[in-house]
């Protein structure tokens, strides 16, 4: 726990001189234990669970303080429901084309952030991620809701690199708003590697065993009549030293104090490399690259994060097995996150798509199983999705380039980029045991294209189109997903296989429900 506003006079002469931190310290730092990868279940709320659906009707299902950090990086389109992810341009529009005005954002996004600081700890903490659209806006309305006296800090991430504007300045960064709920709130230091201008200047010494240090004042800035002593031959300094005598003989007792042939000069405290863990870490935030089309990560969520990027905020400001939230949770970076660093976790999404997608990352990163959490048996590596559209009703009345997404990845395929001039392909499924050459290409390796239509009953020339798709690729095999196919549909899909041999596979929305699907397959 840190306190930004309550701290003692003693307490803030104790952090202006060093006495704590990272190369303040007399004494070498104390190691770190890793975090486990999870944690125990909570006995006050459901965790490792998504929630589908709107986030502020799920919040005010959740009891007063119950949450340890959140973290929220929500969309401009306060309209967002069902929003199409891979290749959307439209995350692409402006801020004015999104909204009948700044103020409509301001006033989607007040109601939810009152609802975020209620469930929020005392000792907890609040991160909105945001760009220059609306930041400005979103700081005023953030002090009204939690209080100015409690902004703890605005961070800036450089999340993109310099591109040939012309106008204007670069606008490089994204902006993170730190907030907490009291004076007392977790937080701890991160570090950035030193670099190696740095380590050339100041660690040049080193004891003739290969250890590297550097040396460092041993004097008090401020006047300390209790630490004025002569110490060694070396007269106290006019303010006194920095450390009690008892100190100065264990320092010196270990080998770390240096000590000037000329007794005029001071002693001077030996700090080693091997024992810093670098440089603390400020607001400005440079050396977490973004998501780029090489990235491992990379799911083709426009808006997606860093793992780097959610990895700091949960590690510096939660401990393990706290309680983790992101109430807009895309494509579930933030989930990741706090898997991998033993944090229990909630997530919540409006759209049915991210929620799948959610899913199968946590599946397939975190190598987790989706099903109940076994509370009782302790169970650390499930977890649940909840609230899906799971009826023929509720997935007819989603818009059609979701419904689509939802289609091809509820039968195991990856949903085409391109919504617009997609050649009548919506998605590709890859054939068990086979998997892209190039993970970032939707045309490498073996795989069948998949048609998707939102209708009852799909007819003959639905099915000629996609004859016409199989010959263009030479694909042997292909999907139809619809509500119902009429009865020359399928004489078709028989006379187009008796005359070609390519096989095309008419899957009903309900079969996919039933589960019945993957014997067709």
């Amino acid at each position: 726990m840190v306190s930004r506003k309550k701290t003692s006079k003693k307490a803030e002469r104790k952090s202006k001189r060093g006495d704590g931190g990272l190369d303040s310290s007399p004494l070498p730092p104390a190691p770190r234990t890793p975090a486990p990868r999870g944690g125990r279940p909570s006995a006050l709320i459901d965790t490792r669970v998504i929630y589908c659906g709107d986030n502020l009707e799920q919040l005010a299902k959740l009891p007063d303080a119950c949450i340890d950090l959140i973290y929220i990086d929500p969309p401009f389109n306060s309209n967002r429901n069902y929003e199409v992810f891979w290749g959307e341009t439209k995350e692409k529009r402006s801020f004015e084309d999104r909204h009948a005005s700044t103020q409509a954002y301001i006033d989607y996004m007040r109601p939810r952030c009152v609802e975020l600081a209620r469930v929020l700890k005392k000792t907890g903490s609040f991160y909105y991620h945001c760009d220059d659209h609306a930041s400005h806006y979103v700081k005023v309305m953030l002090d009204q809701v939690f209080g100015h006296q409690f902004f703890q800090n605005e961070i800036a991430w450089k999340r993109t690199g310099a591109r040939g504007d012309g106008f204007a300045w670069n606008q490089l960064h994204d902006t993170l708003f730190l907030y907490s709920r009291s004076a007392e709130f977790t937080f701890h230091r991160q570090f950035e590697e030193y670099g190696d201008e740095y380590l050339e200047t100041k660690y040049r010494y080193d004891d003739g065993d290969g250890r590297k240090y550097r040396l460092d004042n041993m004097t008090s800035p401020n006047p300390r009549p209790n630490m004025m002593y002569e110490w060694k031959g070396h007269a106290s300094p006019e303010k006194g030293w920095r450390y009690s005598k008892e100190t100065m003989a264990e320092l010196d007792a270990d080998g770390r104090v240096w000590y000037p042939k000329d007794k005029s000069k001071r002693p001077q405290l030996k700090r080693y490399l091997d024992e810093m863990q670098g440089i603390p870490m400020g607001s400005v935030w440079t050396d977490i690259a973004p998501i780029n089309s090489q990235a491992q990560e990379r799911l083709g969520y426009p808006t997606q994060k860093p793992l780097a990027l959610l990895e700091r905020i949960v590690s510096a400001s939660s401990n393990p097995n706290d309680i983790v939230l992101d109430a807009f949770c895309g494509c579930g970076t933030a989930l990741v996150a706090a898997q991998n660093l033993g944090r229990q976790w909630i997530g919540i999404d409006i759209s049915p798509t991210a929620c799948r997608v959610m899913a199968k990352r946590l599946r397939d990163v975190c190598k987790m199983r989706e099903s109940e959490p076994g509370r009782r048996a302790g169970d650390k590596n499930s977890f649940i999705v909840r609230d899906l559209p799971w009826t023929v009703e509720k997935l007819k009345a989603i818009p059609p380039f979701e419904f689509e997404n939802w289609a091809v990845i509820a039968l195991g395929g990856i949903p085409n980029k391109v919504q617009v001039g997609d050649m009548g392909i919506d998605g590709r499924i890859f054939p068990v045991g086979t998997k892209p050459s190039d993970a970032h290409s939707m045309f490498a390796g073996d795989w069948f294209p998949i048609q998707v239509k939102q209708m009852d009953k799909v007819g003959r020339p639905d099915i000629d189109q996609f004859e016409a798709v199989m010959a263009r690729e030479d694909r042997q095999r292909g999907f139809f997903i619809a509500f119902g196919f009429s009865s020359d549909a399928e004489a078709e899909c028989a006379a187009f296989f008796k005359k070609t041999k390519r096989v095309i596979k008419l899957i009903t929305v309900q079969e996919i429900l039933d589960e019945q699907h993957v014997q067709k397959m």
